[in-house]
């Protein structure tokens, strides 16, 4: 029998909700009751649901710091309050974010045993800006980073493949894995100095890591063909080359056009495009597929894309191909070809 897509979540992740120190905040537990609503009425699309276990705050320390843990953790049991401009965090934001570090753990764990090919963890909070020693823009903890370092450690994975289709850089995981030749960061982002202002196309990492991170900055207003096209013709030859044990997605959804934060043009069915191409890769390559929630934050669109997504993952239909495009696409090209075959 094929083994059932694995679906982590957890009742906390609805439980952190920054609005209570400032209100009109866009991350919102509504963002999870759409996606779980939606998914629902679908009957899971025969996903298999399992808990969310907290992760140890030695799994947490994989990649953070012992001082940004405990801050975290002691202005929560202290009653929250604002950690930057942008992150705030209650009382029950701790153990909503340990869950959501614990989930992405637990789906890798999975993967990597064999249990199923394809895992997902619909959590919050995000986690792909939170850097080695500080929380920011929403995220606490980075559970796609913690995932991918516990699998290097304790799971026997050599090599892991990270992508971030959030339309924001993920600059925590970059810093991450910066000076690493074991993790191969891929970022595709909203750039012009849009938040958080890192990324360029010019940054491949350092020291032993030059050449493993991909930042594929695109112009507000990009739509889905200049999307797929740095996808399809820079990212998935690269990553080809890199051979990973693992496949990791951060799978946010706020490039698409209706998302009140970014300025993105993508469809719901770009999301299902990207995930066909990211699914074939992992096939191809024999390894196992998860994606971690980031962002999205017009919760009835972000429930669409979801969904879109996991049927994509799960499903039969192949990737579609389309010529590169031939300004940005170029010279993406040009960079990242320095250290990969394209």
């Amino acid at each position: 029998m094929t083994p059932p897509a694995l679906y982590f979540r957890h009742s906390s992740s609805l439980e952190h909700d920054p609005r209570a120190h400032m209100p009109g905040h866009p991350d919102t537990p509504e963002r999870l009751q759409a996606i779980e609503a939606r998914l629902e009425a679908e009957g899971w699309l025969g996903w298999e649901r399992r808990e969310a276990p907290a992760a140890d705050e030695r799994q947490l320390e994989m990649i953070h710091s012992r001082r940004l843990v405990e801050h975290v953790r002691d202005m929560c049991l202290a009653g929250g309050g604002a950690i930057d401009p942008d992150t705030f965090v209650g009382e029950a934001s701790y153990r909503a974010a340990l869950h959501a570090a614990g989930g992405a753990c637990a789906m890798t764990r999975a993967l990597l045993a064999g249990e199923a090919s394809l895992g997902f963890t619909g959590a919050r909070p995000s986690g792909h800006h939170a850097e080695p020693d500080r929380a920011m823009g929403f995220c606490l903890f980075n559970n796609v980073a913690i995932a991918a370092e516990l699998a290097l450690r304790e799971l026997g994975a050599r090599r892991v493949f990270i992508l971030d289709w959030d339309v924001h850089h993920g600059n925590g995981t970059a810093e991450a894995f910066r000076r690493r030749a074991d993790v191969l960061f891929a970022s595709i982002h909203q750039g012009g100095g849009f938040y958080p202002g890192t990324g360029p196309l010019g940054d491949a990492g350092s020291g032993e890591g030059e050449g493993y991170t991909i930042n594929l900055p695109v112009p507000a207003g990009s739509e889905e063909d200049l999307w797929l096209s740095l996808l399809e013709h820079v990212v998935m030859p690269a990553a080809g080359a890199f051979a990973p044990d693992l496949v990791l997605v951060s799978a946010g959804f706020d490039a698409h056009r209706a998302d009140p934060l970014a300025d993105c043009r993508l469809e719901t069915g770009s999301f299902a495009e990207m995930a066909r191409h990211v699914r074939d890769l992992a096939r191809q390559l024999g390894a196992p597929l998860g994606g971690v929630l980031e962002g999205g934050y017009q919760p009835a669109v972000l429930a669409e894309c979801v969904h879109a997504t996991l049927q994509a993952l799960a499903g039969e239909e192949p990737a579609s191909s389309a010529a590169p495009e031939a300004l940005l696409t170029s010279r993406a090209a040009a960079q990242v070809g320095r250290y990969w075959p394209l």
